[in-house]
């Protein structure tokens, strides 16, 4: 890593606080882009912890989640790696199985201690804690108040088929379109799952082969087929993303779309008017909601470059970033559940309804497959949905090729 001064032997974090001038240590910082508040919070976080250490460096850089993990990919192949990093959760075993993250063995007892505990465990592999939960959140049905009540609605759907009975009423009003489906970018795949799982069905099947060979999984697919062909739908779902939709309901053009917590925030800021509910995700067999925790991960020194000095800054400024008050701050301006007990102790979360909406649908949340396939199985599935959505290819077929696709990648 350029700009680093290297220095063995000092692993104590207590040498590195008190070393000069000429022990300078640098921390390369990589973000994933949430939102326009992310970088300001780091660049505050940085500016806080160089003052209290002034013989460290903090170096922040950000990456839209899109190209985020071909962004980590690249830099690791040139032994340029961040020293820490915001990654997706499901990365981790890819990352784990290449022998790039640094295991987090340093941190003190009363340090994880201050964890909710099932948040620590999607980033825990074989015994090891890899990664620090740094953003936990599910999905919930944001609909739409005012379209509802103008399209005579009384509450928002339980059941497809009433989310296609609404959809179809919402989109006879003009310019609106019933329910939000995405179909391009992150997560593309994650908006099928919410079918998929509400229809019984699974990622994986106890066999451990694909669940997209199963008949819940064509019950899924075909479902959102029937609301693309009857157009109740946004047109051209293939190029919309998750960011596409929020937007598009944010001008009051979309009745309702599956969307995660930080939509409290956005909807405050840019259209505190639309009068909006969060319910759970319709379904047709099986409440579920997708439940996620983005990782922060320290990659080790034969990627990064790092010296010992940069190393043990690392873990000071990890330290630094989860204290209450600033764990506080960011979740407060992101919008994301809460990941420590402390904070979500605190009345703002503890006593906010619309956030707790989210909260109330853990309980039936499904997280994606811990192992280091998952990135391939999700690409696999991505394409062929995108594929079907075009019309290009039958449902029944292309789930059943992608299944095979799968089975094989896990060797079954």
């Amino acid at each position: 890593m350029q700009g680093k001064i290297y220095l063995p032997g000092l692993l104590a974090l207590g040498l590195l606080a008190g070393a000069g001038a000429a022990s300078a240590a640098t921390v390369t910082v990589q973000l994933a882009y949430y939102s326009s508040f992310t970088k300001p919070f780091f660049q505050k976080m940085a500016k806080e912890f160089e003052a209290a250490h002034p013989s460290v460096h903090i170096q922040i850089q950000e990456a839209n989640w899109n190209n985020l993990h071909q962004v980590l990919l690249t830099d690791l192949s040139g032994n340029q790696a961040p020293d820490l990093s915001i990654i997706g959760t499901r990365w981790l075993p890819e990352f784990v199985s290449s022998k790039v993250v640094e295991p987090l063995s340093g941190l003190s007892s009363s340090f994880l201690n201050q964890f909710i505990p099932a948040f620590l465990k999607p980033s825990t592999l074989q015994g090891t804690l890899y990664g620090l939960p740094w953003a936990a959140s599910d999905r919930a049905l944001i609909y739409n108040k005012g379209l509802f009540a103008k399209a005579g609605i009384q509450s928002p759907p339980k059941t497809w088929a009433q989310l296609e009975q609404d959809a179809a009423k919402l989109s006879k009003l003009p310019g609106v379109y019933g329910f939000g489906l995405q179909g391009g970018q992150i997560e593309t795949d994650v908006y099928y799952y919410y079918a998929l799982w509400g229809a019984g069905g699974n990622l994986l099947t106890p066999q451990g082969t694909s669940g997209l060979g199963t008949p819940a999984a064509l019950k899924a697919l075909n479902f959102y087929m029937t609301l693309i062909k009857k157009g109740l739908t946004e047109p051209n779902v293939t190029g919309v993303s998750r960011e596409d939709l929020r937007t598009l309901f944010v001008q009051g053009r979309l009745g309702m779309f599956i969307y995660l917590p930080p939509i409290i925030g956005y909807m405050k800021t840019h259209a505190p008017n639309i009068h909006y509910g969060i319910s759970a995700i319709p379904a047709l067999s099986r409440p579920s909601t997708y439940a996620v925790t983005d990782t922060i991960a320290m990659f080790k020194p034969s990627v990064t470059g790092a010296s010992a000095a940069d190393v043990a800054a690392s873990k000071q400024f990890l330290e630094f970033l989860y204290q209450t008050k600033n764990r506080v701050a960011y979740n407060k301006g992101e919008g994301f559940l809460p990941v420590e007990k402390a904070v979500a102790a605190d009345p703002f979360f503890k006593n906010n309804p619309r956030l707790n909406a989210f909260v109330k649908l853990l309980p039936t949340a499904r997280f994606a497959p811990v192992i280091p396939q998952w990135s391939q199985i999700s690409n696999l599935t991505i394409n062929m949905l995108q594929s079907v959505y075009l019309g290009k290819e039958i449902p029944a077929q292309a789930l059943k090729a992608t299944a095979q696709k799968i089975d094989k990648l896990l060797g079954k």
